[in-house]
C-alpha cells in the first residue's frame, strides 16, 4: 500500500489531496484500488481525528505498560554486537485490544467473573479469544501453539506464552458462555453510545454453519439445507438479529434442520424480553413469512416489513401491467398497493438489473431443458428395446427438478407407440401463458408491511437495509472463519459462535470508526496494514559485559502513520519490559 496525491488549483492557491491505493492482482494483471480517500493532511484534519477518536474511546484506562521519557544515561556500548530479538506482531493486536477496552469488556468480565485460583484471569482469556478471532481466525490449539507468541499480546496483557495453553483456552470458553445475554445488553448500549445509534429497525435473518466430524451427542447438530454446499455434513442454524447499520443486537441458535419460517416467534419473544417492545419495525426475508407468522406480529401490535414470495406476484398482474409506477431511481420503480381488507400494504417493485439477470437465468434453464428433452427423444427414437416408462418419467422429473425455474415453460406428453422399439414417443410443446408471464413479471418482486404512513419508496428502502444482516453472514463465514465448526462438545460450540459474535462485534466497531474518519469500511485492510508494524527487543551489550534490552515499537511507515493519524491514534515508542529485564 502507498500514497498517491492529485494537486488542484483553487484561486492561485495550490491543494494537494492524497488516498491510499494498494496494487491487487486480477489474473495477468495488477490493478491499483483506492482503499481511502485522505483530503488534505493538514493540522486542521488532525485535530478532528483526534476529536473522533476521543469521541469513540473515550476515556480508555492505560495499562502501566507503555514507558515514559526518561532522563538520558550514558553507557559504553559494544557497537558490533548490537542485535534485534523477538520480532513480533504489535499493530493489529494493539488495535484490537484497544477496542475490546473501549467496549468496557475488560472491566465487565473481571466483575462478572470472580476470581478463583486460576493464575491467568478468564476476563484476559476471553480477550486472547476475540482478539485472536478478528486479527487471524484459527484454533484454540493454534493460539496456544503458534499465534499468541508471534503476537505483542504477552506485553499488552502481561501473561507469558507459557501460561497460554488449549485446555485453559477451552475452559475460558466454558466461563465465557454464560454471559452471553448480559453481555449483549452491554454491547447494545455500549455502541449505541458511542455511534448514536437507533435501535427502530430489527433486521433479521438465518444462516447455516457446518460440523466437521461426527457430531455425535450435539442435539442442535442436524442435516438440513446447507447455505455453506455441505448438505454431507451436519450443521447448525444462526438467527442473527442486526441494526439499520449492521451493528449486532443478538442471536439465537436452532438445529441444523430447523425451518427458517418456524423460528420468528421465538427470535421476536427474545428480543422482546431482553429489549422491550419498543416501537421497531422488524425487516424480515420471504423465507420467513407466513400468514401465521404475520398474524402472530400482527396480535403482539408489531410493525412489520417482510419480502413476499413470487408466487404472490400473480395476484397483481394487472398492477404490473399499468404505467403508474414510481421511479426511485436508475433502473427501479415501485408502486404502491393496497390490500383488500385495508390493514396492510403492498408494495411493487421493478428492477431492470433483476429483469436481466432473471432473463438469462430462465433462458439458460429453459435452454438445458430442451437439449435434454430432445436428447432423450431421440435416445427412444434410436432404442430397440423397450424402455421402462416410469424410467423415463423419472429422468425427465429429474431434468425438470434441476432446471426448476424453466419447469414450467414446456407441455410434455408420452405415448404409447407399440410398433417402436423403445414402445414410446415423447411430445413436449413450449407453454406460451408460462413464457408472457414470465416474461411480464420478471424483474418484479413484492414486499408487505402493515405501516400505514410510509411510502413506496421509504419502505423499499427499509427492506433494502436487510442487505446488513446478509453482509454480517459474510464477514463472519469469510473474515471471522465461523465455519467449519470442530467442537464434539454443545456448549463448546456455543461458545465458538458466542466468540465470533463478539469477534463480529469488534470488526463493526472499527468499521464505523473508519468509515467516518473517511477510510472507507473495509476493518480487513486496516487489520493487515497495521499487523505488519511490529515490537522487538534491541539488545545493547555494554562494553563491562552486561545487556541492556529495550523493547520498542517500529516506526510505521508513511501509509501506515496516515492511517492512525486518520483514526487519531499514536503507536507507544516503547513497551514496558517484565520484571527483572535490565533496561536503559
Amino acid at each position: 500500500m502507498y500514497l498517491r496525491h492529485t494537486t488542484i488549483r483553487k484561486n492561485g492557491k495550490a491543494h494537494t489531496y492524497w488516498r491510499l491505493v494498494r496494487s491487487v492482482r486480477h489474473g495477468s494483471k495488477v490493478r491499483q484500488e483506492t482503499v481511502a480517500y485522505l483530503g488534505e493532511l493538514d493540522p486542521a484534519g488532525r485535530v478532528r481525528a483526534k476529536a473522533l477518536k476521543d469521541s469513540i474511546l473515550g476515556s480508555v484506562p492505560e495499562a502501566d505498560l507503555f514507558e515514559e521519557a526518561e532522563a538520558p544515561v550514558a553507557a559504553a556500548v559494544n557497537l558490533r554486537k548490537v542485535h534485534l530479538e523477538r520480532p513480533r506482531r504489535f499493530g493489529d493486536v494493539w488495535l484490537g485490544w484497544t477496542l475490546w477496552r473501549a467496549l468496557g469488556l475488560e472491566e465487565v468480565l473481571s466483575e462478572w467473573i470472580p476470581e478463583g485460583r486460576e493464575e491467568v484471569s478468564w476476563a484476559s482469556m476471553a480477550a486472547i479469544l476475540v482478539i485472536a478471532r478478528l486479527c487471524e481466525p484459527s484454533s484454540e490449539l493454534h493460539i496456544a501453539e503458534d499465534w499468541y507468541r508471534r503476537t505483542a499480546l504477552e506485553d499488552l496483557l502481561g501473561i507469558v506464552p507459557e501460561k497460554i495453553n488449549d485446555d485453559r483456552l477451552y475452559r475460558a470458553l466454558d466461563e465465557l458462555l454464560p454471559h452471553k445475554e448480559g453481555l449483549e445488553k452491554h454491547l447494545k448500549e455500549k455502541l449505541g453510545e458511542m455511534f448514536g445509534l437507533k435501535y427502530d429497525l430489527m433486521l433479521y435473518d438465518v444462516t447455516s454453519t457446518y460440523f466437521e466430524g461426527e457430531a455425535k451427542g450435539i442435539g442442535l447438530a442436524q442435516r438440513g439445507h446447507s447455505r455453506d454446499q455441505r448438505p454431507d455434513c451436519k450443521q447448525v442454524c444462526i438467527a442473527l438479529v442486526v441494526s439499520r447499520e449492521g451493528m449486532p443486537l443478538g442471536y439465537e441458535l436452532f438445529a441444523g434442520n430447523r425451518v427458517d419460517v418456524t423460528t420468528v416467534e421465538e427470535i421476536v419473544e427474545a428480543m422482546e424480553k431482553k429489549y422491550g417492545k419498543a416501537e421497531r419495525v422488524w425487516v424480515m426475508d420471504r423465507g420467513m413469512t407466513s400468514e401465521e407468522n404475520l398474524e402472530f406480529l400482527r396480535e403482539r401490535q408489531t410493525k412489520y416489513l417482510v419480502g413476499t414470495p413470487k408466487s404472490h406476484l400473480k395476484r397483481f398482474e394487472q398492477q404490473i401491467l399499468a404505467e403508474d409506477w414510481e421511479k426511485v431511481r436508475d433502473g427501479l420503480e415501485v408502486k404502491r398497493c393496497a390490500s383488500p381488507d385495508g390493514q396492510e400494504t403492498f408494495i411493487l417493485c421493478r428492477s431492470e438489473d433483476r429483469k436481466t439477470k432473471e432473463k438469462a437465468m430462465h433462458d439458460r434453464f429453459v435452454r438445458r431443458i430442451e437439449e435434454g428433452l430432445q436428447s432423450l427423444g431421440r435416445r427412444l427414437e434410436r432404442a430397440r428395446k423397450r424402455e421402462d416408462r416410469g424410467k423415463v418419467e423419472r429422468q425427465v422429473g429429474r431434468l425438470l427438478g434441476r432446471n426448476s425455474r424453466g419447469a414450467g415453460a414446456f407441455r410434455i406428453v408420452f405415448e404409447d407407440v407399440p410398433e417402436r422399439g423403445s414402445g414410446l414417443r415423447l411430445r413436449w410443446e413450449k407453454n406460451a401463458t408460462w413464457s408472457e408471464w414470465a416474461s411480464r413479471s420478471e424483474g418484479c418482486y413484492l414486499l408487505r408491511s402493515n405501516i400505514p404512513d410510509w411510502s413506496a419508496e421509504e419502505l423499499w428502502r427499509t427492506y433494502i437495509q436487510l442487505t446488513q444482516a446478509e453482509a454480517a453472514f459474510r464477514i463472519h463465514k469469510s473474515d471471522l472463519s465461523i465455519r467449519p465448526i470442530w467442537h464434539q462438545k454443545e456448549d463448546r460450540v456455543r461458545a465458538h459462535i458466542f466468540v465470533c459474535f463478539l469477534g463480529y462485534v469488534l470488526w463493526k466497531m472499527l468499521e464505523q470508526w473508519q468509515s467516518r474518519a473517511g477510510l472507507g469500511n473495509s476493518p480487513r485492510t486496516i487489520l493487515e496494514e497495521l499487523g505488519r508494524i511490529q515490537s522487538a527487543d534491541i539488545v545493547l551489550p555494554l562494553m563491562d559485559g552486561r545487556e541492556v534490552k529495550i523493547r520498542c515499537v517500529v516506526r510505521p511507515e508513511r501509509a501506515q502513520a496516515i492511517l492512525l493519524q486518520r483514526l487519531g491514534l499514536d503507536l507507544p515508542d516503547r513497551v514496558q519490559l517484565p520484571a527483572g529485564l535490565p533496561k536503559m
